[in-house]
C-alpha cells in the first residue's frame, strides 16, 4: 500500500473547502433573496445551510492546519 503524498491530501482538502465555501456563497444569496421576499422561514433554513457548509470548510481548514502542525519545523 503505498503512502498518500502530503501535499496531494492537502491541495485535496483545500479545493473541498473551497466547495464548501461556494456553496455557503450561494446559500448566503438564497438568504438575502428570501428575506428580500418576506420568506422568513425559508431565508432561515438557507442561512443554517450557510453556517452548514462553512462548518465543514472550517473542518477542513483545520485538518490542513493539523498536518502541516505534524510536519513543520519548530
Amino acid at each position: 500500500m503505498s503512502e498518500t503524498d502530503p501535499l496531494e491530501e492537502v491541495a485535496l482538502k483545500c479545493e473541498q473547502a473551497a466547495h464548501e465555501l461556494s456553496l455557503a456563497a450561494q446559500h448566503m444569496q438564497t438568504t438575502a433573496d428570501h428575506f428580500r421576499n418576506r420568506e422568513v422561514p425559508r431565508g432561515g433554513a438557507h442561512s443554517l445551510a450557510t453556517h452548514g457548509h462553512m462548518e465543514r470548510a472550517r473542518a477542513l481548514l483545520a485538518e490542513v492546519a493539523m498536518i502541516h502542525a505534524g510536519r513543520a519545523v519548530p
